[in-house]
């Protein structure tokens, strides 16, 4: 079964990745949304605008198994839901597969956060290479300094303009170079074509205040895959009356993916919002779910 981070993409389709991207999205948003339906292939393809035979070759792409066997795996983690009434909601978001074992995220992410000098000099001295590469979220816009990762974006239809002028915000006083194969280089280290294990160490390199900082360590402590609330988080920093300081520390957080703000949920497990959109959430989340049950399925095997 082709993974999903083994999507090669051309660099020159920008508009019909994001287009794809758009479409498979929009599927998942429906299953998950219509399981107890058991939509046909027939019917989830006409939510695609597909024909049924382009729609399972694009959805095996993006997704890495058919649309069935992801049905299939959305009404088994509902199914098991229905079991555990009694838990938490935060348990019950963990149930529908977000938690366990997972290759990518064998990943070892280690914040270095700027001095208040450095801080205070906003990126005076600062060399920021930056650029564009494919992921399997779409195309994401990086800037990596000589410490670190400092940025990290997705957007739908990027550009150089674009990435210098999200940079430029952050670090106005910083020295941009345009360097998009250190940008590839980095989303191959991050979703690895080969289907190997991400599991080097990386390094982000963020400005942030004490607080945001404390919000993004402990996002960084959860375990593979484990996903949290804004209340769980305020208590983990033991501030347990800021979730709302922590949900907008959460939506400042400069490196998407790495620090994992995508998989923080409001209570009773509710999707929320996402900085870079909520269909991109539905997808990251249902991504590390894929890779979850295919660990397992593996495991199990051996």
């Amino acid at each position: 079964m082709r993974p999903l981070h083994a999507l090669a993409m051309r660099p020159n389709d920008t508009h019909l990745n994001a287009r794809d991207f758009a479409r498979i999205a929009r599927v998942l948003a429906y299953i998950d949304q219509h399981w107890r339906e058991q939509p046909s292939v027939t019917g989830l393809a006409g939510q695609a605008r597909l024909s049924q035979f382009h729609f399972e070759r694009l959805f095996r792409r993006w997704a890495g198994l058919s649309p069935k066997q992801y049905l299939q795996i959305v009404t088994g983690a509902a199914a098991r839901r229905s079991l555990r009434q009694q838990q938490s909601a935060l348990q019950a978001a963990l149930d529908v597969g977000l938690s366990g074992p997972s290759r990518l995220h064998d990943l070892i992410v280690k914040l270095e956060a700027m001095s208040p000098a450095e801080y205070a000099a906003e990126g005076a001295g600062v060399r920021i290479d930056y650029g564009i590469a494919d992921t399997p979220f779409g195309p994401m816009l990086c800037g990596q300094t000589a410490r670190g990762v400092c940025h990290l974006a997705f957007t739908a239809q990027p550009t150089r303009a674009l990435a210098a002028t999200e940079l430029r915000a952050a670090w106005p006083e910083a020295e941009l170079h345009w360097n998009p194969a250190a940008a590839a280089a980095l989303a191959g280290r991050l979703w690895p074509s080969s289907g190997a294990a991400a599991n080097s160490q990386i390094s982000v390199h963020v400005r942030g205040t004490n607080f945001q900082l404390q919000v993004w360590r402990a996002l960084l402590e959860l375990a593979p895959a484990e996903s949290s609330s804004y209340g769980e988080l305020a208590r983990r920093i033991r501030h347990p009356a800021a979730a709302r300081a922590v949900g907008s520390a959460v939506g400042a957080n400069p490196v998407a993916w790495l620090i994992p703000c995508h998989r923080v949920l409001r209570a009773g497990g509710v999707l929320g919002e996402y900085h870079w959109g909520p269909e991109r959430k539905r997808t990251m989340l249902a991504w590390e779910q894929l890779q979850a049950a295919r660990s397992a399925s593996e495991a199990s095997a051996a």
